[in-house]
């Protein structure tokens, strides 16, 4: 892998270990420790013709690298959020613990893996599932005020803990961002869906976009990265990396 931006005067094509990724990665300094400000930032890839998934997956238009990267920043987070669509498409399982990266996490205070925070108003979730029932760290359910209590206390019953995000059957952003700051998350990571990217975009939450450019063509209707609704003037990113390998572009952009 090779890095095209800041330039750099290392080896082109050197091999970058998974501590070299971590720091090339690193969540910035919090000014203050006594109150750390959340910062969220977003993973995800593309292809060319700008499709997020190709038959309802991401996984197709991937490869080791970005897995490897993908990887990293989960393994630098407090908490993954993702919307439920993608848990149920993309079948996700609790995260693990990772050898390599207990000593930096234990340094940053941080638990042996990140807890998965699933987005979801309506609860259609499969709470029998493993991300439920045998998590490392108790999965979090953040929903609105509507949700449907026998929902809720069966999210409660398989051990998950539910944290109401929002007024009446939506979920806000800035409310959910808030209430993980509240349980002392503040290194936030989501991996999307596109949904529930565009309502973080929309919402002005998202500091820090890590986008993989996947040298692939898809055409068909897949989802772009951020759907749902529009914001009135486009939000403006700084980039602030670039690598690049076997075609593919690691990217990652952080707000202006």
């Amino acid at each position: 892998m090779r890095r095209l931006y800041p330039v750099s005067e290392e080896t082109p094509g050197q091999a970058w270990s998974l501590a070299d990724l971590a720091d090339a990665y690193a969540y910035p300094e919090t000014p203050s420790a006594q109150a750390p400000r959340p910062w969220l930032r977003a993973n995800m890839v593309s292809s060319l013709d700008g499709a997020a998934q190709h038959d309802g997956r991401s996984q197709p238009i991937s490869n080791a690298t970005d897995m490897r990267i993908f990887g990293t920043l989960r393994a630098l987070a407090d908490v993954v959020i993702v919307g439920a669509q993608t848990v149920r498409q993309e079948g996700y399982r609790p995260a693990r613990a990772r050898e390599e990266f207990a000593a930096r996490r234990a340094a940053a205070g941080q638990g042996p893996a990140p807890a998965i925070a699933v987005v979801s108003a309506s609860l259609d979730l499969d709470f029998s599932l493993p991300l439920f029932t045998s998590p490392l760290v108790p999965t979090l359910v953040l929903t609105g005020a509507a949700a449907s209590p026998e929902r809720r206390a069966a999210a409660e019953r398989a051990g998950a803990r539910v944290l109401i995000a929002g007024d009446g059957a939506r979920v806000d952003p800035a409310r959910a961002v808030q209430a993980l700051a509240e349980l002392g998350h503040t290194r936030l990571l989501t991996e999307g869906g596109p949904r529930l990217l565009g309502q973080m975009v929309a919402a002005g939450v998202l500091d820090e976009l890590c986008l993989t450019i996947s040298p692939t063509l898809t055409a068909g209707d897949a989802q772009r990265i951020a759907g749902g609704p529009s914001v009135t003037v486009p939000r403006r990113f700084a980039l602030m990396s670039l690598l690049e390998e076997d075609g593919f572009l690691f990217s990652r952009y952080r707000r202006s």
